[in-house]
């Protein structure tokens, strides 16, 4: 089976750098394990996350394509659908057994027909659209409906993200990375393949078709907490965790 797996990522590795997806760079955390990856993703522009540069971890088990990776943030998150360790809680990344009691189908879970290209897509899309029913992190996903249902006048949830985007420059810096900060630097426009027709063939669909995005998003603050964040192959913080 590890032959097997082995064999679906290199060819999906290689599919990532030859058609990657818009606002994700890939990486293998070590040249001689293709089970390990380091992803950075941009934060879109016209959004919270505009300008920022958030480092993840995928670890991918030896079954693979029929057990799901996990996900896990190194940049430190404060979102509903991420755990304190950085883990991301998404219905995809979830085996598929039955399970009444999450509220999920077994259809909206992990089958092997999902791929990488799939999970980025929906990490991205859940960073702009919180689950807020189920959520990881209660706390914030009570400040993000505050947030959301008062139009961004209650700034307490926008201030926290802002911080973590003007954090997660730090490490751009450090990795020699200039983000992108315009719709036509993010966007890479490039058509999916076949397999992945479920998805979006164009990110800026998630993002940018809705007038009612912008809450105020170009208004200052200060805040002067700051966390450092993890390095890349950091396998504390309960790595392993279930979901």
């Amino acid at each position: 089976m590890t032959s097997s797996a082995n064999k679906i990522l290199q060819s999906e590795f290689k599919k990532l750098q030859q058609q990657p997806v818009e606002g994700f760079t890939i990486a293998l955390v070590d040249d001689s394990d293709i089970f390990q990856w380091k992803v950075a993703l941009y934060g879109p522009p016209d959004t919270l996350y505009a300008g920022g540069y958030f480092r993840a971890i995928m670890k991918f088990p030896n079954d693979y394509p029929y057990s799901p990776p996990t996900f896990r943030f190194l940049t430190k998150m404060f979102h509903s659908n991420i755990y304190e360790n950085g883990e991301v809680c998404i219905s995809i990344l979830h085996s598929p057994i039955n399970d009444p009691q999450s509220g999920e189908l077994p259809s909206e879970r992990w089958n092997p027909t999902q791929s990488v290209r799939t999970i980025l897509l929906s990490v991205i899309s859940l960073l702009n659209e919180p689950n807020t029913y189920s959520p990881a992190n209660v706390d914030a996903s009570v400040m993000y409906r505050r947030w959301k249902e008062s139009r961004g006048t209650d700034k307490e949830y926008e201030k926290i993200i802002r911080k973590q985007v003007e954090d997660s420059r730090k490490d751009a810096e450090k990795d020699g990375v200039v983000v992108p900060t315009t719709v036509s630097e993010y966007c890479i426009k490039t058509r999916l393949p076949s397999k992945d027709s479920n998805a979006s063939n164009d990110i800026t669909d998630i993002f940018f078709e809705d007038d009612d995005n912008d809450y105020g998003l170009n208004e200052e603050y200060e805040d002067d907490d700051d966390d450092d964040n993890e390095d890349y192959g950091d396998d504390d913080s309960g790595a392993h965790d279930e979901v």
